[in-house]
């Protein structure tokens, strides 16, 4: 059974859209076309 009070307790609110926007922006991820492009240049010995 639920106990909704525990539930409550471990409850963390979701981030906002401009907050989330913020998080998304702020890590520099690669996607796969720049780790293609960084392979083609390691390939080609270009810095």
């Amino acid at each position: 059974m639920i106990n909704f009070e525990e539930e409550l307790k471990r409850f963390k609110p979701s981030l906002e859209v401009d907050q989330t926007e913020e998080a998304i922006y702020s890590n520099d991820l690669k996607d796969i076309s720049d780790i293609v492009l960084q392979m083609t240049k390691d390939l080609r010995g270009i810095n």
